[in-house]
């Protein structure tokens, strides 16, 4: 073999080696998705157990937040339509008025989903409407949490597909990203991950993972309990604080003091 012949066979195998190089770098990146901050979109987390879903079905927003130390829950976000919210979070980071993202994340969304969009608390584009909430619901999925605005709010209010939002806006939203899927995300300073239980009532939005779903729900119903207590002392024409921990002025002991 000549000089020649070893060049091109040593050009030719390096083209082969770098052929498959490239190939395998596609390959790649078509099974574990790009790793950079703004690029990211990953499958759905597990769904939450539905026997979880059940008993914390009902369950108000308030008495959960206070057994999480008042510190996570949304503040500002207000209920549209339907307000029983509870299902599994799937999360969208997108660019403030823009819901191109939200339109990719329907390909991962499934019966028992709350769609979870931090747009940023953005009020100049509407992120979702009347379309995308028909959508939505005519595939299972339980409802929105939008940090954002919304628009056709009539249409919400009509239906039973429960939504949250910062506020509305007639005005629509674009198309050309970017955006992330399934990624943590921060809806009015609330932390949401991927798969967490997202609970949703008049008094506004509590999320947190189902690990501690058990532990909760017995902090919960011993809440329920003593409320339910002090409900029922008020009633009967009783004052007492112990229902928080104190001991108060009952009713004899102020007639006593007469």
């Amino acid at each position: 073999m000549n000089k020649s012949d070893a060049d091109r066979e040593s050009y030719s195998l390096s083209f082969i080696l770098a052929t498959l190089y490239v190939s395998a770098i596609y390959k790649s990146r078509a099974h574990h998705p790009m790793l950079i901050p703004g690029h990211r979109s990953y499958p759905s987390s597990p769904a939450v157990p539905q026997d979880i879903l059940d008993r914390l079905r009902g369950v108000a927003v308030a008495v959960v937040s206070d057994n999480m130390n008042r510190l996570h829950g949304t503040r500002v976000l207000k209920p549209f339509g339907a307000v029983g919210l509870v299902g599994t979070a799937v999360t969208v980071k997108t660019r403030a008025g823009d819901n191109m993202t939200i339109h990719q994340a329907y390909e991962v969304l499934r019966p028992g989903d709350v769609l979870v969009v931090d747009g940023g608390g953005d009020m100049e584009q509407a992120l979702v409407g009347e379309i995308m909430m028909a959508r939505a619901k005519a595939m299972g999925v339980a409802g929105f949490v939008i940090d954002g605005a919304i628009r056709d709010v009539a249409a919400f209010k009509d239906s039973d597909f429960p939504c949250f939002a910062r506020g509305v806006t007639h005005r629509g939203p674009y198309k050309s990203g970017p955006g992330e899927i399934n990624v943590p995300v921060s809806i009015d300073g609330m932390v949401v991950m991927p798969g967490d239980v997202v609970l949703g009532d008049n008094d506004g939005v509590v999320a947190f993972p189902p690990s501690i779903a058990e532990e909760l729900l017995a902090l919960v119903h011993r809440q329920e309990e003593r409320e339910a207590n002090a409900l029922a002392a008020i009633r009967e024409g009783r004052f007492d604080n112990s229902y928080i921990g104190l001991h108060g002025i009952s009713k004899e002991a102020t007639n006593e003091r007469r």
